[in-house]
């Protein structure tokens, strides 16, 4: 491999496979041949495809012509990038979009330029009317739709990225009306007339039309070479078709600017001295910016701090986690190419990269709340509150009622890179805060209903890739390849709260799970104003060995069991994997495929899930085990059918009645 991946390497002289194709208009001359492209061979280290791949030479973009790979200095900004985008629709550009992205991102050195910007800012605005806010996180502002629909972040003439003076001021004049609404309980119409004195209005008088203070953009101190700029990931899983859900994970890879730090400048214009009103100006933008700017602000986007101030004080909820298994991930990290000789195609097989994501959690309750309201509210009603607390932008735009953020977000294990290593582990702090569209009214109900959710989301399951299974090792199986864990174990580190203490036995875990239960149910009972019958939940439609709801319904069971562990695997998980209720594998005939003297058996995809190698397509389980340690809690959508009733069966017949106890349908 030579020192820098992104350099074409020198010819080897080996043969090469010929892929033929429409070549790249925006590299193809006028007047010339279309030429076929020819991509360099696959070498070591990123695994070969199927049929092999020759070492040593490490592959340029099969979507690139080989003579015209984008190689800009490293003071290019990543606009420079951009015009590579532009390329016929091919099967591998998502995946050269995500390399071509981490180039710009490694490759970005912006320090000199960012230092003049900075520079300039300070002197423009004057001694002390300048200030530093630092993002905790990622932050997004502006920006627009580039080529092949990736989003990019505002950015000025030059490609810097950096927050445009009008979204500043924007940000200091929508707090100050919000804070004069409150105040003197008027409408926005009101307050907006209200602050002419400061922002100007075209429909004020005299002085007041234009606005006392100029706002400066900001840019990103040089702390960072890159200004922060970082390839992030956005990933729609569950979206609603009608009166239907369709799970289909869609990645999308897009630029945000991580833990970045920001210069910004306020002045007051020349023809006003009164330092008051720079000052006022200035308390409303530190307190807007703590809120929250830019795009997915309830999703832990745009927090800024600065030095000295506290944090806003709507929060109504946190608390401190662990996990461990298979972690919270963001984008997939290109690693190379690799030439599938059987399939005649490239392949690539991205990293994935743990990074603690309030949008994980923002999700996983967004989940359990779904699935819970499907089981007491028609589905029109439960896609009117989960928009009203999670937002949405379809059917309606609805920002949501509800702020997620972590504190302390931090991997305090990668996950095991060979066999032997230890279990990936991470940690932080989930805060809950209400967010401005909040009514006054509802913010009771919403605080016990998001304590009891999360409480049930503790325990229900894990979070990130391996949410649905308890965390297991691997490594003492003959397994050729890794992940060496498989499932995630959520963990409370509030030890010293009561409300996540847990009894050792099992009838005592069905009260407390029970109770947390008819708390969630009495809070949204109370939000929405309609009356609930948890009792005798609804149905929700049609239920056959291969089609269910991820509901928690009439069809739905919840149980709580415990039993002796196989091979490292609770036993609810040891009993799903078990041989005695995997499926034999059929041959085209129907017969059943005999290996070694034994049936050939499968797991059931009908009730541990499957993903689909050729078409990628993938049925999520509908079998979700929190191993609590004393116990684990299984919950099964579509219990009333087989497989899953015959798992729930086995489940029963292999303990004791003490130890197998319903916790729903109640």
């Amino acid at each position: 491999m030579s020192p820098n991946p992104w350099e074409r390497p020198k010819q080897s002289g080996q043969a090469k496979p010929k892929v033929s194709g429409t070549p790249n208009p925006a590299t193809q001359k006028a007047g010339t041949k279309p030429k076929k492209i020819i991509p360099p061979i696959s070498g070591g280290g990123g695994g070969a495809g199927a049929g092999g791949c020759a070492p040593n030479t490490p592959p340029s973009s099969p979507w690139l012509d080989p003579e015209n790979e984008p190689q800009p200095d490293a003071t290019a900004s990543f606009v420079e990038y951009l015009r590579w985008m532009r390329s016929p629709d091919r099967s591998h550009k998502d995946a050269t979009k995500v390399q071509i992205l981490q180039m710009a991102e490694e490759s970005a050195d912006y320090g000199d330029r960012l230092t003049q910007l900075t520079n300039r800012t300070k002197l423009i605005a004057g001694e002390k009317k300048y200030f530093s806010v630092q993002c905790p996180w990622r932050i997004r502002t502006g920006g627009h739709r580039g080529p092949e629909s990736i989003l990019l972040p505002a950015f000025d003439a030059l490609g810097m990225p950096y927050i445009p003076s009008s979204t500043l001021r924007g940000v200091a004049r929508n707090q100050a009306i919000r804070e004069i609404m409150a105040k003197d309980k008027v409408d926005w119409k009101e307050a907006e007339e209200r602050v002419a004195p400061w922002f100007g209005s075209l429909k004020a008088k005299g002085g007041d039309r234009a606005g006392k203070v100029v706002f400066l953009d900001a840019y990103p101190s040089p702390i960072q070479k890159g200004g922060g700029l970082a390839v992030d990931m956005a990933n729609n899983i569950w979206t609603w078709e009608g009166n239907s859900l369709k799970y289909s994970p869609n990645p999308n890879p897009f630029f945000s600017l991580k833990e970045a730090t920001f210069v910004i400048g306020l002045r007051l214009v020349s023809s006003c001295n009164d330092a008051d009103v720079l000052q006022q100006v200035r308390k409303w933008l530190i307190k807007g910016l703590q809120s929250g700017i830019g795009s997915q602000v309830n999703t832990g986007y745009g927090e800024m701090l600065v030095a000295g101030e506290g944090r806003p004080t709507n929060e109504f909820f946190r608390v401190e986690f662990s996990l461990e298994g298979q972690l919270i991930h963001g984008r997939q990290k290109f690693t190379g190419w690799n030439w599938n000789y059987d399939k005649n195609e490239w392949q690539t097989r991205g990293q994935a990269e743990a990074e603690v994501r309030p949008v994980a959690f923002k999700s996983m309750l967004r989940y359990w709340f779904r699935a819970f309201a499907l089981g007491v509210f028609p589905v029109s009603d439960v896609q009117v509150w989960e928009a009203n607390l999670f937002g949405a932008i379809n059917p309606n735009r609805a920002r949501g009622w509800v702020r997620f953020a972590m504190l302390e977000g931090q991997v305090t294990q990668r996950e095991p890179q060979g066999k032997n290593d230890y279990c990936g582990e991470q940690q932080g702090i989930l805060t809950l805060s209400y967010s401005p569209a909040v009514p006054a009214n509802k913010q009771t109900a919403i605080d016990q209903l998001f304590k009891n959710l999360t409480w049930m989301m503790f325990h229900l399951g894990g979070i990130g890739q391996g949410a649905r299974r308890p965390c297991y090792s691997r490594q003492n199986r003959d397994y050729p390849r890794p992940p060496w864990y498989r499932g995630s174990d959520l963990r409370n580190e509030d030890k010293d709260d009561a409300f996540w203490e847990l009894p050792k036995d099992i009838s005592s875990f069905q009260k407390l799970f029970q109770q947390r239960l008819e708390g969630f149910y009495t809070a949204l009972a109370t939000l929405t104003g309609n009356q609930i019958n948890y009792l005798t939940p609804r149905a929700i439609g049609v239920v056959r060995g291969d089609t269910w709801t991820e509901a928690v319904d009439a069809h739905c069971r919840i149980i709580v069991c415990s039993g002796d562990e196989d091979f490292g695997k609770a036993y609810a998980l040891a009993v799903l994997h078990s041989e005695d209720l995997k499926k034999p594998v059929k041959d085209r005939d129907g017969n059943s495929i005999i290996e070694q003297g034994r049936v050939k058996k499968i797991y059931d995809s009908n009730l541990c899930g499957k993903v689909s190698k050729v078409s990628r397509d993938v049925k999520p389980s509908p079998v979700w085990i929190a191993d609590l340690g004393d116990y684990q809690v299984v919950t099964v959508f579509g219990a009333t059918q087989n497989p899953r009733q015959n798992y729930l069966a086995t489940l029963r017949e292999q303990t004791t009645k003490q130890n197998f106890v319903q916790l729903w349908p109640f």
